[in-house]
């Protein structure tokens, strides 16, 4: 491995020290260095205040409609699908806006897909079934954004779709009923940064608050403050899916860490006991490390509704259970991980010149190699990709990147090879259009990264805040 690049952050100008004079130097600085350099924002992140610093929802450009649309479902009883994803901030998302459906009434559907077989967002046998089924409005939570046959085949057919998502929208937008995605072009929310979690609260906030209450008076509204209690899983969302925590996350998660050490869920209770988490010492290092990587283990190992039904079950006997089962999942998608990644490692060693790494297996699912590209990436400082095969015979990959290489753009650059594919700057996925295209792929990507990236920007960068 290479030498270390540090990179030390340049000294906060002697006029941003002056006028902070009651904080810290070091503190000072790393405030600087995260670009928060107003009174505003520095008391948002020191002293984060949720009636000041949580965002009105209806900030967004669609809410309005989509609250309407959610709001007249309920009062007509319609059948409602909420339709989420496999990792931890979509089955957070999913656990989040069908509990607040119940709240009201509702008796919605959840639609989580088999990564293996179905792979991330809506599908084409996904919204047959959503279609047979009678379905009337589907709400998508933390996917949906690249949909746009799928959202096009289900409004054809009569089905109403509101999405919500935060992951970087495509140059053609979905004509779905309402677009809620704080990411989109033109958007009028504040802030880009949420969770896919982080946007249904937004929505459920919406639902709850007085101008709806007084608008659809007939609806059986959930009690005042409901919505602070779904703060658990908005933090722990947050957090997994690495979302920057600073803004309007920092006051979420800030908040959500109260919740979640009193958290009323059994199942995050009986998640904390078994990941050796004392409730009241919950912070977000036990999320990142003992909490979230359980929550993904059902996705990457089997099925997400592990996950999902521990989240929305109140049967103590039942949630201990799916607790355990979470932990017995992680600690087989560790050892496998590593067997994959030791494979993986043989593969592409000697390093030597190669400014890009890919390595490709048979037999490892599709649900880790995610995690071997990113083990590759750190060890050896350069963009890595790794593709394993389902059951049914399909090749899927994941990449990790570097500054200096955009992999999603690079993706893009080798469509004859994949049937589709999304992501990034760091991080893509995608499906290949069968086994002869692995070599062909893996010669493009390296050619491509080769050309990107010079030797200086393979080099380990080590950033530094301070002395």
């Amino acid at each position: 491995m290479s030498k270390k690049l540090w990179q030390v952050q340049p000294l906060a100008p002697a006029e941003f020290r002056a006028a902070f004079p009651a904080i810290d130097g070091v503190v000072l600085q790393l405030l600087h260095n995260r670009g928060l350099r107003t009174q505003v924002a520095i008391d948002e992140f020191l002293q984060p205040d949720y009636d000041g610093d949580v965002h009105d929802p209806f900030r967004f450009a669609a809410m309005e409609r989509a609250v309407g649309r959610v709001a007249n479902a309920l009062a007509r009883q319609e059948p409602i699908l909420v339709y989420g994803d496999y990792d931890a901030d979509g089955v957070c998302a999913a656990a989040l806006l069908v509990s607040s459906l119940e709240a009201f009434g509702a008796r919605p559907g959840v639609y989580l897909p088999f990564r293996e077989s179905e792979g991330y967002g809506l599908n084409e046998g996904a919204v047959k079934e959503i279609m047979a089924q009678g379905y009337r409005l589907v709400v998508t939570v933390d996917c949906g954004i690249t949909n746009v046959a799928e959202v096009a085949a289900l409004e054809a057919g009569g089905v109403d779709v509101i999405v919500t998502d935060h992951h970087n929208p495509p140059d053609v937008l979905p004509n779905a009923f309402a677009l809620l995605n704080p990411k989109l072009p033109g958007e009028t929310y504040p802030y880009p940064h949420l969770s896919g979690t982080g946007v249904a609260f937004k929505l459920v906030q919406a639902l709850v608050a007085p101008a709806t209450r007084q608008r659809y008076g007939d609806l059986a509204f959930p009690p005042e403050g409901f919505e602070k209690w779904l703060l658990d899983l908005v933090a722990v969302s947050t957090v997994a899916d690495l979302c920057e925590l600073i803004g309007e996350n920092r006051t979420l998660v800030h908040y959500g860490l109260t919740v979640l050490g009193k958290s009323r869920r059994l199942g995050l209770q009986s998640l904390m006991k078994v990941a050796k988490v004392e409730p009241g010492t919950v912070d977000t290092q036990a999320i990142g490390f003992a909490l979230a990587p359980r929550l993904n283990a059902a996705g990457r190992m089997n099925h997400a509704s592990t996950a999902y039904h521990l989240l929305v079950k109140t049967d103590p006997a039942e949630v201990d259970r799916l607790a355990q089962e979470l932990d017995e999942q992680n600690r087989q998608r560790q050892q496998l991980t590593e067997q994959i990644r030791q494979a993986a490692r043989e593969q592409v060693t000697p390093v030597s010149s190669k400014k890009l790494l890919f390595a490709f297996g048979a037999d490892w699912p599709p649900g880790l190699v995610g995690l071997v590209a990113g083990r590759l990436m750190d060890e050896f400082q350069r963009p890595a990709v790794a593709v394993g095969r389902t059951a049914e015979g399909t090749w899927v990959g994941s990449g990790r990147s570097v500054h200096g290489f955009d992999i999603t753009a690079a993706l893009d650059a080798c469509r004859e090879y994949v049937t589709k594919f999304g992501g990034h700057y760091f991080a893509c996925g995608f499906t290949l259009i069968n086994e002869a295209a692995l070599a062909p792929l893996g010669e493009r990507l390296q050619h491509l990264a080769a050309s990107a990236l010079t030797d200086a920007e393979v080099a380990a960068v080590l950033p530094i805040d301070a002395a």
